[in-house]
């Protein structure tokens, strides 16, 4: 395990709402501030795209922190959502979904930044689709097989499983293929059967004090949080035409004299021809998008949002180590 990550510091800017006093405690065995027993540790959720791993994020810490739409690989960097509680903290991670795209450097980036985070995992969480088997899940399956780490198989999406008396035995046949931890089917979207996963995650992790102050939920920035929800927005809106072909980077978030956080944002595309797409006939798309980022960076801030929007062009950006690098996705 990454000696920063065990002490509480991960590779992305910590949340600015903690303090440099409290993260540079964070970690410290302070036995009359930690109950006899308390476990803490990472837990790595993996799988192949479109399990529901992000929404299963969200629903543990009840707060949006990543973004989820319909389409696969929407989750691009590792996402670290922190859960406390007085008998443990679980350091959740949010991997993009493995998967058999290597031909563009951006697809090669979230399948080692989700093999890092399995490899530096005290526990594997895997995640698959109620009644679907896929070979993408097979080669999940293996990596977690070669990483060694105890693992917890989640089944999730039950709620639309059809007909129901077809669990049992999908179940009982992944079974066979490891020696899970412990089995739990639930649905991340309806909370069903939630609650108990966090426990179950806590006994597969080390005594340990914790690892982050209790009050951070995140090691991400807010800048980091606002790109992602423009990035979802668009996401949602452009559906097949390019989601994979653009990124979002912050220049600017300040606060201004009437209490408003004033964000400016770059939507950046690969082709002249996306930028008018996303810009649609008389800025029309571009101002639906901007609108529905506002009102969740409203949420997000507690605050009135003042959202700028601009779209420029950089050429195979999601082909470039350097491009890549600009744009915050980490190399490994």
């Amino acid at each position: 395990m990454n000696e920063d990550r065990r002490r509480g510091r991960g590779d992305a800017e910590a949340d600015p709402g903690v303090s440099p006093e409290a993260l540079e405690g964070a970690g410290r065995d302070d036995a009359t501030a930690v109950a006899p027993g308390h476990r803490a540790g990472f837990a790595a959720l993996v799988g192949r795209p479109n399990v529901g791993k992000s929404t299963l994020l969200n629903a543990l810490l009840e707060r949006k922190l990543s973004i989820v739409t319909p389409k696969p690989q929407t989750t691009r960097h590792r996402i670290l959502g922190i859960l406390s509680r007085p008998e443990y903290q679980i350091a959740i991670v949010d991997t993009p979904g493995i998967h058999d795209g290597h031909r563009r450097m951006l697809n090669q980036y979230m399948n080692r930044s989700a093999a890092a985070s399995l490899e530096d995992a005290d526990v594997v969480v895997f995640v698959v689709e109620a009644l679907r088997w896929t070979d993408e899940d097979e080669r999940v399956l293996d990596r977690i097989r070669r990483a060694g780490r105890p693992a917890v198989l989640v089944v999730n999406k039950v709620d639309r499983a059809r007909p129901k008396l077809r669990l049992l035995p999908y179940i009982e046949q992944l079974t066979q293929k490891h020696a899970f931890a412990e089995v739990l089917p639930l649905s991340a979207m309806k909370r069903d059967n939630l609650a108990r996963l966090p426990a179950v995650i806590a006994q597969q992790l080390p005594e340990s004090p914790p690892l982050f102050p209790p009050e951070q939920y995140t090691d991400r920035s807010e800048k980091f949080q606002a790109a992602e929800i423009i990035r979802e927005k668009l996401t949602l809106r452009l559906q097949e035409e390019l989601p994979y072909g653009l990124t979002v980077e912050i220049e600017r978030l300040a606060e201004l004299e009437d209490g408003r956080l004033e964000i400016h944002a770059v939507i950046w595309v690969e082709r002249p021809g996306q930028k008018a797409i996303v810009i649609g006939e008389g800025g029309a798309l571009l101002k639906e998008v901007g609108r529905a980022a506002r009102l969740d960076l409203n949420r997000l801030y507690g605050r009135r949002v003042h959202l700028e929007l601009w779209v420029k062009v950089k050429e195979n950006w999601a082909d470039s180590a350097q491009a890549l690098r600009s744009f915050g996705y980490e190399s490994l």
